[in-house]
């Protein structure tokens, strides 16, 4: 939950639903590694745990959300993240995944079990788990390297030629196809929850960027798996497998739309 300070100079979030308090830390430590990386984040005003939950203040940064409204809008938005990516998707041989930027805490897991454990344990009693394991063991190969964790248009605000990025309390460390199928997740759902056709999403667009089947499918099923208890039950399993198996971008993003677009119309919430 959010609220701007009258004077607007500033916004308090406080922390509801999974593990408040540990995204309160990672996000507070996060935000000032980013800006030791040169990247424009909010700056961290004050943060602590009281009677009311785990909270942080930060000062507000200028601009505007980016805008997905038109085909032209959506190329901007991803010119941006691809931008962005360039520099915040930096490896070193030291990183390891997990949560946050810091590497501290629990011991490092595969890139592929990080994924998994992210998923509540309900879901290893599902007929698609162990397809999805399966599938997502290749992302070793892949560097290990920092991530937003939840990169949408809301999160990158641009003010004239400056970019600035939001919300980092999903922060961590794994492969960079875990960013970029965050950015098509987010508007293949949104556009379809804004009431645009399956066949109008401007797949062609999206396929600039770095692609996985395995971990398109596997934010597929993080969303469900996080809205109410019954809806991780109303995904097709073949949609699953078939996003999971898939290996040319564009099909899977059509895939991707059908499957969203049958889940909005069975009454998941956005």
């Amino acid at each position: 939950m959010t609220q701007r300070a009258v004077d607007g100079g500033s916004l308090l979030k406080v922390y509801v639903g999974v593990d408040p308090e540990g995204r309160r830390h990672r996000e507070a430590d996060t935000v000032r590694r980013a800006a030791h990386r040169g990247l424009s984040v909010p700056e961290v005003l004050a943060t602590g745990m009281c009677d009311a939950g785990s909270w942080s203040v930060f000062r507000m940064l200028p601009g505007v959300p980016c805008g997905v409204r038109t085909n032209r809008a959506i190329e901007e938005y991803i010119d941006h993240v691809v931008g962005l990516t360039d520099k915040l998707h930096r490896s070193s041989p030291e990183l390891t995944p997990g949560s946050g930027w810091s590497g501290e805490g629990r011991s490092p897991a595969p890139q592929h079990q990080f994924l998994l454990d992210q998923l509540s344990p309900r879901c290893r009693k599902r007929s698609w788990w162990a397809a999805l394991a399966e599938a997502l063991q290749p992302l070793e190969s892949h560097p290990v390297v920092y991530l937003h964790g939840d990169l949408k248009p809301e999160h990158l605000l641009v003010d004239d030629y400056q970019l600035s990025v939001v919300d980092w309390e999903a922060s961590a460390r794994g492969p960079a196809v875990v960013d970029y199928a965050d950015v098509v997740f987010h508007l293949v759902r949104d556009l379809l929850y804004g009431g645009v056709k399956p066949g109008r999403v401007p797949i062609d667009l999206m396929t600039r960027l770095p692609f996985s089947g395995p971990v398109l499918a596997w934010r597929l099923l993080l969303w469900l798996d996080r809205r109410r208890p019954q809806d991780i039950d109303l995904v097709a399993v073949r949609d699953v497998h078939q996003l999971a198996a898939e290996d040319h971008a564009p099909t899977a993003y059509a895939s991707l739309a059908g499957a969203v677009s049958a889940l909005r119309a069975a009454g998941v919430p956005r």
